[in-house]
């Protein structure tokens, strides 16, 4: 039988109750949660006694605890200080999006893991859901053509919150751009390839709170290709339809409410085997196009499973710190943009 990897929880409220205990750890076929551990003590109970398991009293009790790997879900600002705990204590971490608050504070978590000889993953889990992979297996063909232009929105109703750490620069190292964008931006080099340069506007529309309610960003690629990503903390949930879309000269793959944290979506592609001739007349025909359907799996799912096979097969994981930190450098570029009101390189 394959050997589970025994997971613990840092931060055992919010995203890690609502998603990845429950779908990605409890339901993994190479995990098992063995103990948790939340600041908020009443609240970690709850969630020790609904998932069967010991509730630590402190970090201490869980970092020493028998756990092969931790996954840390605590506010951004803490990323660093519980990644090294991690490292230190010898454990595999898989830290929550984004890793820590800047470049540097994630090039530190990276040197702590190495030093100490653990794994260290950044939680992108979009990366996983089967129509993403759907539509890289199709751009890797050369289905798509020359990559031309890319769009990813994702957008809630995130309104002033008392203690709301994500609408407090300071604790989530930005808002809709930090929280929100760097999903859409992983995302969109997981398909096009190598940002080369950005261009961005951030601002509050809406919400005046410390962080920014509204962020969009213009990207270039290595290969020539564009890209935009928009999102917002102030814009309806029901508006936004969190749309992502991918042109290459051969066609376009279109889908709608796969970018978020659900298995739904729907995707289609308009492609087309040989080039066309010139159409003056620029006809538009409301073809049915080919919609992508792979049996659906659940994001958080595959990716602690991910991250558990990358442990028992002593490889790197699909999601490792350096995505992360990659992550980190354009998301910091973008922001120096929006600063400076000037275009940034990236190398």
């Amino acid at each position: 039988m394959t050997r589970k990897i025994n997971w613990g929880v840092i931060g055992s409220g919010g995203i890690a109750r609502r998603r990845t205990i429950p779908e990605g750890i409890v339901a993994g076929s190479n995990a098992q949660l063995r103990i948790v551990y939340d600041v908020v003590s009443a609240a970690n109970e709850e969630v020790a006694g609904e998932f069967g398991v010991p509730a630590a009293r402190d970090l201490d009790e869980l970092l020493n605890s028998d756990v092969d790997a931790v996954y840390v879900a605590t506010p951004a600002h803490l990323h660093r200080e519980h990644v090294i705990a991690c490292a230190q204590a010898g454990k595999h971490v898989l830290c929550e999006k984004p890793l820590g608050l800047s470049v540097a504070e994630a090039e530190t978590m990276i040197a702590a893991c190495q030093a100490a000889n653990v794994q260290l993953g950044c939680a992108l889990m979009m990366r996983f859901h089967s129509q993403h992979q759907a539509a890289l297996r199709l751009i890797q063909q050369g289905k798509l053509g020359s990559p031309v232009y890319a769009r990813a929105q994702l957008s809630c109703w995130y309104p002033p919150i008392p203690g709301a750490w994500r609408q407090n620069a300071d604790l989530g190292g930005g808002g809709s751009l930090m929280d929100l964008g760097g999903h859409c931006i992983d995302l969109l080099e997981m398909f096009f390839g190598h940002i080369t340069r950005v261009s961005c506007f951030i601002n509050n529309t809406v919400h005046h709170y410390g962080s920014e309610d509204s962020a969009t960003a213009i990207l270039r690629f290595r290969n020539g290709a564009l890209a935009s990503v928009d999102t917002f903390f102030c814009i309806q949930d029901a508006s936004s339809k969190n749309v992502l879309e991918l042109y290459g000269s051969k066609g376009s793959i279109l889908a709608q409410g796969t970018i978020g944290q659900g298995m739904a979506g729907e995707m289609v592609a308009y492609l087309q085997e040989e080039d066309a001739a010139y159409e003056a007349r620029q006809t538009r025909t409301d073809g049915a196009g080919l919609r992508i359907t792979p049996p659906p799996r659940n994001m958080y799912q595959a990716e602690i499973e991910e991250f558990g096979e990358s442990l028992l097969e002593g490889r790197d994981c699909q999601i490792a710190g350096s995505i992360g930190l990659r992550s980190q450098r354009i998301l910091s570029a973008c922001y120096e943009s929006a600063q400076s009101g000037r275009a940034v390189d990236l190398k």
